[in-house]
């Protein structure tokens, strides 16, 4: 008989657990049933927060700048290093963790920290840049990063525009010509599990406006500076798949800085070095805080699921919450999901005891899959 080794490739539980301690977790309670388990750990992101995290647990080396934040305030954000090729996610610059509880600024809010992030990067000598993108706190179309990054965005006075999305509303002239030159050279991989356009009914302002602060009012105002926008940097450009990633940021970098879109979990597959160790797996687990309807469009369980079973290798999953019949769970190629509801119904204790909770779940794992 095959000796079993499982491949533990997770992503955060939201709130209660990185990806770090959910494959900790795993590993203690499969280990506490099967003692002296093959375990493999490679905590996995789909570009958004967590994704930098997630590069430095597979060896990338943790890299810190102070930046501009969301509001404008100074704020200390990472990326990650390994080489040419740096892993910078735009939420530590310019995400919603940067916003004090209950404040926002939907038309104000800016992504110039993300720009300063990803030229910190082009310091430090990377040729290849995964740029993950999500958890944003802004809706400004990219243009606070490309401002960091050397463009100019002028009014009919000639004077620049104001931070965030609403201002772009007076945009008269958008002068790319003094862009960082180093961007000419590098590999910049827009890395995102969203593919919605700019703006429109499925644009940023309108599918993810409301969570960043957004009234109905702030809505339409956005929706319309940011049409305005695009209708000077290029024409037919704001329906390209993946501009509306965190709000808009993926429109500035797919169309002034030549980024190309790829859903964020296969990218960081990729970057983390996912084939060779699922190639070294008879089992893996994968699993998110949620199992839900969002899962299964381009969220992290789905993509390791996908390669797994292209591999013909079997997958279980953990989470928090399960929302997928199983039916859903079968074709998306996860054998069976554990949930810690089932173990602790209550939704804050359950998020307050997952350490534990997950530890069950990976004993009960081993005992269906592993023991004997």
């Amino acid at each position: 008989m095959e000796t079993a080794r499982v491949l533990v490739a997770a992503d955060k539980f939201k709130g209660s657990l990185t990806a770090v301690q959910v494959a900790e977790r795993v590993t203690a309670g499969l280990r506490r049933v099967v003692p002296g388990l093959a375990v493999e750990t490679l905590p996995v992101a789909d570009g958004g927060d967590g994704t930098v995290a997630a590069a430095v647990a597979a060896g990338f080396e943790r890299r810190e700048a102070r930046v501009t934040g969301p509001l404008g305030d100074p704020v200390t954000a990472a990326y990650a290093l390994r080489g040419d090729t740096a892993v910078v996610e735009m939420a530590e610059a310019s995400g919603l963790q940067h916003l004090p509880d209950g404040v926002f600024a939907p038309l104000t809010a800016t992504t110039y920290g993300s720009g300063e992030l990803l030229k910190a990067a082009l310091e430090a000598g990377a040729t290849t840049i995964v740029f993950g993108v999500g958890g944003s706190a802004t809706t400004d179309g990219g243009a606070g990063m490309l401002a960091a990054l050397g463009a100019r965005f002028l009014d009919a006075d000639g004077k620049p525009v104001g931070p965030g999305g609403g201002p772009l509303a007076t945009l008269a002239e958008a002068d790319l010509t003094g862009l960082d030159p180093r961007l000419k050279d590098v590999d910049l991989i827009l890395a995102s599990d969203v593919d919605n356009p700019l703006t429109g009914p499925k644009g940023a302002p309108e599918v993810y406006g409301r969570q960043k602060g957004a009234s109905e009012e702030d809505i339409a105002v956005l929706d319309a500076a940011l049409t305005h926008y695009a209708s000077i940097l290029g024409p037919d450009t704001a329906a390209l798949p993946g501009a509306g990633a965190a709000g808009g940021i993926g429109y500035g970098a797919l169309v002034a800085l030549g980024a190309r879109f790829r859903p964020g979990i296969e990218v960081m597959l990729d970057v983390l070095g996912f084939a060779p160790a699922l190639a070294r797996a008879t089992l893996v687990i994968t699993g998110e805080g949620s199992l839900d309807e969002q899962t299964l469009h381009g969220k992290a369980p789905a993509g390791v699921a996908a390669a797994a079973r292209a591999a013909g290798i079997e997958v279980v999953a953990v989470c928090g919450r399960l929302a997928l019949p199983p039916e859903a769970l079968e074709k998306a190629g996860i054998r069976r999901a554990y949930a810690l509801a089932e173990l602790e119904p209550d939704p804050a204790a359950s998020m307050a005891q997952a350490g534990p909770l997950l530890e069950r779940a990976a004993e009960s794992i081993a005992r269906d899959f592993l023991a004997g």
